[in-house]
């Protein structure tokens, strides 16, 4: 993973969201996972070491706009603290009537 950006998307979001593959998944290297279901100390150990071992130019979180979801921004944000690296981060929500959510 030189030089690429990276999108760690939850993995309901690809079903939710009709334009995943042309709007949001092109040109990134893709991580799925699930903050609710899986094991997130895990997510954080895996994802600490990527961000270490690899040059990553940015990190796009894309995820539902549901609490349980916010639970992988702040496995990514963690990661990213242990890693010591300054990598960009944006953070995408998915409604749950399948639209981006826009701040």
């Amino acid at each position: 993973m030189k030089n690429c950006n990276l999108l760690i998307a939850a993995d309901c979001t690809a079903f939710s969201y009709a334009d995943f593959h042309s709007d949001i998944r092109k040109d990134k290297k893709l991580i799925i996972a699930c903050p609710k279901l899986d094991d997130a100390k895990l997510y954080m150990e895996k994802l600490t070491d990527i961000f270490k071992l690899n040059n990553i130019k940015s990190v796009t979180v894309l995820r539902m706009a549901v609490p349980c979801c916010g639970g992988l921004t702040w496995i990514v944000k963690e990661a990213l603290k242990l890693s010591d690296k300054d990598i960009t981060l944006s953070e995408k929500l998915i409604d749950i009537d399948g639209t981006m959510k826009i701040y």
